[in-house]
């Protein structure tokens, strides 16, 4: 019994936070998701649509999945790249992951 009195006592006299209070920590996850999630996408997305855009022939590319070739044609969408003598394949631009890293 005494348990719940003083129980009743402390609820009693409890304070409901104002708007400002409640909203705060829904505020303060919305900024650490802009800083640790969309701003680097958003730089790594517009660094791909710089590369995409200075593609040019002769340039040495590597696919999403994983296709190695020469860039041997350019349209606004596609790219050819000559994967091998004479064996040409035409893929979206979109798909290209950027250029190989050199082997030590």
């Amino acid at each position: 019994m005494l348990w719940s009195v003083a129980y009743a006592q402390t609820a009693a006299g409890a304070k409901q936070p104002s708007m400002l209070e409640s909203l705060f920590p829904m505020i303060l996850i919305f900024v650490v998701f802009y800083f640790l999630i969309i701003l680097p996408q958003r730089k790594a997305r517009k660094k791909q649509q710089e590369f995409l855009t200075a593609l040019k022939r002769g340039d040495q590319v590597i696919t999403t999945g994983g296709i190695l070739g020469k860039v041997e044609g350019l349209t606004e969408q596609f790219v050819t790249l000559e994967i091998a003598n004479d064996v040409r394949i035409k893929i979206l631009k979109t798909q290209i992951a950027g250029q190989p890293k050199e082997q030590a």
